[in-house]
């Protein structure tokens, strides 16, 4: 939501509005969907990527998500994606190419090419299943060594644990 005001009436007015959307959908949304909490929550997610290893692979995941979801046919026809330019179909001269997208071939043509067909080659399921997991629980996509180095870096144990508590010993 995007608001434009300039006093603090309109402001105080604006504040109050957002807060009435939000408690609408949290009043009257929460049960003709069957949800909890506010408009914004859960929406959106993210984890910290080792760019070494899993960034090419987030953004597969990411280019290949609106063919998931059985919005698009092909990922390129998705208008709010880079893949159509990465693929050589549209131009955004706005966009920059990452490094490894860059290092794909000399010419565009040649990195377009080899993009198209990374992009639409069999994704190992571990590399779905690491990707999906970190994101729903805001950890690390990375491997051990990565995570133990940020671990070491925040002074913080970071592991992937199942939910709960840790049982008991029986004695």
């Amino acid at each position: 939501m995007l608001f434009f005001s300039g006093e603090y009436r309109k402001n105080h007015l604006v504040r109050q509005g957002g807060q009435q959307a939000g408690s609408y959908r949290g009043e009257k949304g929460q049960k003709r969907e069957k949800r909890s909490g506010s408009l914004w929550e859960g929406r959106y997610k993210s984890s910290i990527v080792s760019a070494n290893e899993y960034l090419p692979a987030c953004c597969r995941y990411v280019e290949l998500n609106p063919l998931r979801a059985g919005m698009v046919e092909d990922p390129s026809e998705y208008a709010w994606s880079s893949c159509a330019a990465k693929i050589g179909i549209s131009k955004q001269p706005w966009l920059n190419f990452d490094p490894f997208y860059l290092s794909l071939g000399k010419t565009s043509n040649e990195r377009a090419e080899a993009y198209g067909r990374w992009l639409r080659k069999t994704v190992p399921e571990d590399e779905w299943k690491l990707i999906r997991e970190a994101t729903q629980r805001g950890q690390l996509t990375g491997g051990k060594k990565f995570t133990q180095e940020i671990a070491q870096k925040l002074g913080l144990r970071m592991e992937l644990r199942g939910p709960g508590r840790p049982k008991k010993d029986k004695k």
